[in-house]
């Protein structure tokens, strides 16, 4: 009986311990696939970036984003697509500068702003820039 106890115990915390995994695998592949629409997103917008003062284009734009985020990934900093925006995309780490983001002639907006909206559209099921 008491081993039969035991067993009972070990197997709701196997249980347990994989449903956590599983939850928490499942929220890394979606974040994942949310990253990288958002990457995709601004690649293909035609919109150009502002870092600390100076203009991009989408393509270096994606590299810098891209280098930081394959950073904060190494160091475990990252636990949700929110992170990558406010970790990676939103602003200058060494001058602590918001990051731009200007789409042809309209006025600039805050980089956290636009991937914000654009990951709002995705998980509203539209799955498309705004921005051709």
């Amino acid at each position: 009986m008491k081993h039969f106890f035991v067993a009972a115990v070990v197997a709701a915390i196997v249980v347990c311990w994989g449903g956590v995994g599983a939850t928490a695998a499942d929220l890394a592949g979606a974040s994942k696939a949310e990253i990288d629409f958002l990457l995709a997103a601004m690649k293909n917008s035609g919109c150009q970036f502002n870092r600390n003062g100076q203009w991009y284009g989408a393509d270096e734009a994606v590299s810098h984003i891209e280098t930081k985020y394959s950073y904060l990934l190494r160091k475990h900093m990252l636990s949700s697509t929110e992170d990558f925006i406010d970790r990676a995309a939103t602003g200058s780490s060494m001058s602590g500068q918001a990051y731009l983001v200007r789409c042809g002639d309209a006025a600039p907006v805050e980089s956290s702003v636009w991937f914000k909206a654009e990951l709002a559209r995705y998980r509203s099921g539209k799955g498309a820039s705004a921005h051709p």
